[in-house]
C-alpha cells in the first residue's frame, strides 16, 4: 500500500505487540464467528498494513484471519509468521479466485469476509461488515473504498466509486459485491462453489459470483460504513489500462449472466450510454466524409457526449472543483478504453466458446 492512505494505520509495516494489546472490558457486538480471508501473491511489502489494521479489530472476538499465499516467491511466509493471530495457507499459483476459495474451504467462521492485501480496513470495518447479517435473510454485504491520494486522476477515481455508491445506496438489495470489502454467509458461498476460477486475474470474478447469487433471489446489502483505504491509479495511463482490463473481463462475467447486461445495482446507466461514444464518433466521421451534412454529425456526437457528462461533472465539482472541470475529458478517455476492452473481451468470449465446442465435439467422438 502506498500513498497517503498509509498514514491511516499507525505502526506501518510492523506487527503489533500482542502482549501490549488487551481486550479487557471490550464489548463484542459481533454475534457470529467470522473468518477474514486475504489472498496474496508476492505481497510481503504491502500486507503488513492490512494485517496491522485487522489484528487490532479481532482481539477477544470469534474471528480468525487467513492469508492464502498463491504461490508467492517473496518472503511472505516470514512476514505473516510475525502475526501470531494469523494463519498462513500456501498453495501453488492458481489465481486469486482459487486462493479465496481455498481460504473459504479451510475457514471455520459462519461469516466470510474478504479484502485485499493492499487494503487498509478502517478501525470499525469488521463490525460494519458483519452488521447486515443481523438480518437472517442477508447472504452477502459490500463495503466501500476510500483514499487520501492527491493526484487528480486518483481523486477522479474515488469520485467515480462514490457515484456508484450513491446508486447502490438507493437499492434495498444489491447485486454487485467487490472482493476488496466483501462478506458472505459461508454456507451460501460454498453452496455456490465460490468464485469462478476461469477468471485468471483479480477482475470480474467477484462480479460474476454476485450476479449468480442475485439470480437466486438472495438478499445482499450495501454497507457504506465499512471502509477500506486503497491506492487508486494515479496516472492517466494506469487508469485507462485498468478500465480496459475491467471491461475485458466484465464481458466474460456478463456472458455467464446475460440477464445483468442492461442493468445492475452498481453501474450508472449514463456510463453505459457513454460507451457508445467511440463507435458513434467513428460512424459520424465516416458519414460526414460521404454525405457532408450541416451541421457535421461528428460535432453533434461530441456535444451529445459532453451533455451526458454534466450530471457527474456537476456532482464531482461540488466535492472537488478541479476534478469536476477535468471530468469530461477523463470520461471520454474512459469510454474509449472501455470500448476497446469490451471489443477484445467479446473476441475472448467467442474464442472460449469455440474451444468449448471443439472440446465437447472431441469428447463425443472419443465416446463413440
Amino acid at each position: 500500500m502506498q500513498g497517503r492512505a498509509n498514514n491511516l494505520v499507525p505502526g506501518l509495516g510492523q506487527a503489533p505487540d500482542m502482549h501490549a494489546m488487551t481486550d479487557a472490558g471490550e464489548e463484542d457486538a459481533i454475534e457470529h464467528s467470522v473468518s477474514i480471508i486475504i489472498p496474496t501473491f508476492n505481497g510481503a511489502r504491502r500486507i503488513c498494513n492490512c494485517l496491522d489494521a485487522l489484528v487490532r479489530q479481532t482481539l477477544g472476538r470469534k474471528v480468525e484471519i487467513l492469508v492464502v499465499d498463491d504461490g508467492s516467491t517473496d518472503n511472505i511466509a516470514d512476514v505473516v509468521a510475525r502475526y501470531s493471530r494469523v494463519r498462513l495457507i500456501r498453495q501453488a499459483n492458481a489465481g486469486p479466485a482459487a486462493a479465496r476459495n481455498r481460504g473459504a474451504n479451510e475457514s471455520r467462521g459462519e461469516i466470510l469476509l474478504f479484502t485485499d492485501d493492499d487494503c487498509i480496513p478502517a478501525p470499525n470495518w469488521l463490525e460494519m461488515m458483519v452488521e447486515p447479517f443481523h438480518d437472517p435473510d442477508v447472504v452477502g454485504a459490500k463495503g466501500i473504498y476510500c483514499t487520501h491520494q492527491g493526484s487528480v486522476v486518483a481523486r477522479f477515481v474515488q469520485l467515480e466509486y462514490e457515484d456508484r455508491y450513491r446508486l447502490m445506496a438507493s437499492h434495498d438489495s444489491i447485486d454487485f459485491i467487490d472482493t476488496y470489502s466483501a462478506a458472505f454467509r459461508r454456507e451460501r458461498f460454498l453452496e455456490m462453489k465460490g468464485y469462478d476460477t476461469s477468471f485468471p486475474v483479480a477482475c470480474a470474478e467477484d462480479i460474476e459470483l454476485s450476479y449468480r447469487m442475485s439470480r437466486r433471489g438472495w438478499k445482499m446489502k450495501f454497507a457504506p460504513a465499512a471502509e477500506v483505504a486503497h491506492t487508486h491509479p494515479d496516472t492517466l495511463n494506469r487508469y485507462l489500462r485498468k478500465k480496459y482490463k475491467f471491461a475485458f473481463w466484465r464481458v466474460l462475467a456478463l456472458s455467464k449472466n446475460p440477464g445483468k447486461t442492461l442493468k445492475d445495482s452498481h453501474t450508472p446507466q449514463l456510463m453505459k450510454l457513454q460507451l457508445l461514444f467511440t463507435p458513434a464518433l467513428l460512424t459520424a466521421f465516416a458519414v460526414d466524409q460521404i454525405v457532408r451534412p450541416a451541421p457535421h454529425l461528428f460535432l453533434l456526437v461530441i456535444v451529445a457526449f459532453l451533455a451526458s457528462t454534466i450530471p457527474f461533472s456537476f456532482r464531482a465539482a461540488r466535492k472537488d472543483p478541479i476534478v469536476g472541470i477535468s471530468s469530461p475529458a477523463l470520461l471520454a478517455a474512459r469510454s474509449i478504453a472501455q470500448m476497446l476492452g469490451i471489443s477484445a473481451g467479446l473476441i475472448n468470449v467467442l474464442r472460449r466458446s469455440a474451444w468449448e465446442r471443439t472440446g465437447r465435439t472431441a469428447e463425443r467422438r472419443a465416446l463413440q
